[in-house]
């Protein structure tokens, strides 16, 4: 059974799904077709996902809310400082991660990662460029959305390490001593990407 696969199709049925609901107007079969759509992907989800079907469909009905299915952004903040690379360990999780998070409407993917370092590790810095524009389905794909993400490389100004509530851990790590990942938030190839890139600064931005 190809897992991935299967996500990938379920998120595309929740979309159709949540754009017919979106723009079905008050056609009383239509929107029951939809609603049954969503179900099935809830329950394809919940046959290989990372989450059961009554919480899939949950979060499937609640983003149709939102109107018009589009990807949702994630981005990530990669700091270095003498050949190391700051990352953070989730609460939730255990395992580290580049620090970051959704994107808030009304902030720029600049801001917001530069929002996200300081709120979840206590470092200061400024978005100098983008490294990597990743479509997660291409990497790990997500039982609940389609994400694309982020990472940008971000000057170190100040501050120092500072738990949060979504943080365990704030460290640097070099590239031969990394701890265990969070693969959902950071995966192990983007990480030794974002080393590629510190060592050889010329490199172009990553994309898809």
């Amino acid at each position: 059974m190809n897992e991935k696969r299967i996500i990938e199709w379920a998120q595309r049925l929740a979309a159709v799904a949540q754009c017919g609901l979106t723009f079905n107007g008050e056609n009383h079969f239509e929107t029951e077709r939809y609603e049954k759509i969503q179900q099935i992907a809830a329950e394809m989800v919940g046959v290989v996902g990372d989450v059961n079907c009554e919480n899939a469909l949950a979060l499937f009905q609640d983003e149709s809310k939102n109107g018009y299915a589009t990807p949702k952004v994630d981005v990530r903040g990669v700091v270095f400082k003498e050949n190391k690379v700051l990352l953070v360990k989730e609460h939730v999780t255990g395992k580290w991660t580049f620090p970051g998070g959704w994107v808030d409407v009304g902030d720029s993917p600049s801001y917001a990662v530069e929002r996200e370092v300081w709120e979840e590790s206590g470092f200061e810095v400024k978005a100098q460029k983008i490294l990597i524009l990743a479509d997660r389905n291409l990497d790990y794909p997500s039982a609940h959305y389609h994400i694309y993400k982020l990472f940008f490389l971000c000057e170190l100004l100040g501050g120092k390490a500072t738990l949060s509530s979504e943080t365990d851990g704030v460290d640097f790590f070099a590239e031969n001593d990394l701890p265990k990942l969070d693969l959902n938030r950071t995966s192990s190839g983007h990480l030794h990407r974002c080393f590629e890139f510190y060592r050889s600064p010329g490199l172009p931005t990553d994309f898809d």
